[in-house]
């Protein structure tokens, strides 16, 4: 289980007259994060300055930043301290900056790239990436009403079901509800029903609320 975000996120603010805009995306590899960054640098080509921060990993190995001419110290290391102070991984930050005409110092900028960083993992919504399993199930039609009535009440998810001889399907569980779906199926069914592990995977979670895709 690790922390990241949920979508791409974009917000913006002013200081000063200069607006900052900030990106952020989840990504699994260093390349799509640098991709991430190629395609905002693209957009706001003629922007001031295009700074950047990213982590990858469940380890939080890799960790880069730059700050596209700010002085040193000043844009990408505070835009990587907001994701680590969020305990995120996966993720990439882009502040594109729009200079206004008043210069606003270091200690100015410090907080300016840390907000936009801020405002823009805000954007992308924080989650946690939990663990959950594709569980197949195989049973007589006689259960079908119970077990759905079942999955219904309790909330699990549908992936697929299919309908031939028997009915099988493939349900979403968290690892931490396994044992429980598990042995109330076994009850429901009179242990009349197979249930396997197809797979596992990882899934966002905001508040211990699943999220699920819109697609």
């Amino acid at each position: 289980m690790y922390k990241s975000i949920y979508k791409q996120g974009v917000d913006e603010f002013e200081v000063k007259k200069s607006v900052f805009i900030g990106y952020s995306s989840p990504v699994k590899s260093e390349d799509e994060a640098l991709a991430f960054i190629g395609e905002i640098k693209k957009k706001h080509h003629d922007a001031t300055h295009n700074c950047s921060a990213y982590i990858i990993g469940e380890d939080m190995m890799i960790q880069r930043f730059d700050d596209d001419g700010e002085p040193s110290g000043t844009a990408g290391i505070p835009m990587l301290e907001v994701l680590k102070r969020e305990e995120l991984t996966n993720v990439v930050v882009v502040a594109t900056r729009y200079f206004g005409g008043t210069l606003l110092g270091g200690g100015g900028l410090i907080r300016a790239y840390s907000k936009t960083s801020k405002i823009a993992v805000d954007a992308g919504i924080i989650v946690e990436m939990v663990e959950y399993l594709h569980i197949e199930i195989d049973y007589d039609y006689v259960f079908h009403g119970k077990i759905i009535n079942y999955i219904e009440t309790n909330g699990y998810n549908t992936i697929e079901m299919n309908y031939s001889d028997r009915v099988q399907g493939i349900i979403l569980v968290s690892i931490k509800d396994m044992d429980k779906f598990k042995s109330d199926l076994i009850n429901i069914t009179s242990d009349e029903i197979i249930i396997k592990i197809r797979k596992e995977i990882l899934m966002p979670e905001k508040n211990g609320e699943l999220l699920l895709n819109d697609n």
